[in-house]
């Protein structure tokens, strides 16, 4: 190695943990393709999330379940491709893992092996333990998800905050608990209200990361898309736009098409 290269440090589950404990926050964004991630983990991002929100984002889906395991696993090798730091977490898409443990375990086999990256997510509280435990038999590290969770999305019939009732918030604190002793290594809680988050980061040692979830949890999520401004049908309270790409490129391609029609380009000194 070249005293010019600096020593790329992995995040790695290990380092998560870690940074719980010292109270750093975790910096997590959705990647899809090759370009983006490497953008994305060049900026010093700590967690790549290959989302089942590709199903929106990348081919217009209106929910996440179309999304197939193929196609989670062609995303997931075109982003580790692009990337030399960040931790790649790969969610198992809807109907690859619910109801059938084995199951589970092999989508989790095909997206490790067959993409490379570094650990799978899935959603659900008790009714997936049995899932995540043989899961981490093959030695796949497991993050959860909890709160709002997508795929189950025609069951609540609505994206509205959950946990809202006693009840409800007393099953998603056990539920943490729960994912926590089936060895998963972080939980993604989406949606619930932001004393509640705060109080399951609390009751368990491993990182909590949240969307629309407060700023007491242990680190942030957000679809790569909706965070630079590509999307614009799409706004939640809880998303800050640190862009505005949708109108950018909108203008840069107007530009493009009246310097083509104008005959302006290309010009002399773009030609051969």
């Amino acid at each position: 190695m070249s005293v010019h290269q600096k020593e790329v440090r992995k995040v790695t589950t290990h380092v998560l943990q870690e940074m719980k404990r010292k109270g750093e926050k975790i910096a997590m964004l959705t990647a899809y393709d090759y370009t983006t991630a490497r953008i994305v983990d060049a900026a010093g991002i700590d967690v790549i999330l290959v989302g089942d929100s590709a199903s929106n984002v990348m081919a217009g889906h209106e929910t996440t379940l179309p999304v197939t395991l193929d196609q989670m696993i062609y995303h997931a090798q075109s982003v580790v491709r692009g990337v030399d730091r960040a931790l790649i977490v790969v969610d198992l898409p809807f109907g690859s893992y619910q109801g059938n443990s084995k199951e589970a375990l092999n989508s989790a086999i095909r997206i490790m092996k067959e993409s490379g990256a570094h650990a799978v997510k899935l959603e659900g509280g008790r009714e997936v333990k049995e899932s995540i435990e043989r899961i981490l038999t093959a030695g796949i590290p497991v993050m959860g998800h909890l709160g709002l969770t997508p795929q189950s999305i025609y069951k609540f019939g609505t994206y509205t905050v959950r946990a809202r009732e006693e009840e409800e918030a007393q099953r998603l604190v056990e539920d943490a608990q729960i994912l926590e002793k089936s060895g998963c290594f972080a939980i993604v809680i989406e949606k619930v209200p932001a004393a509640l988050a705060e109080q399951v980061a609390k009751s368990v040692e491993i990182p909590i990361i949240g969307i629309g979830a407060g700023g007491g949890v242990d680190g942030q999520v957000l679809v790569y898309h909706d965070m630079v401004g590509l999307t614009k049908e799409f706004s939640p309270r809880f998303l800050r736009r640190y862009l505005n790409l949708f109108d950018e490129i909108k203008g840069g391609v107007e530009h493009y098409i009246k310097d083509v029609k104008s005959r302006d380009f290309p010009n002399s000194s773009e030609q051969y």
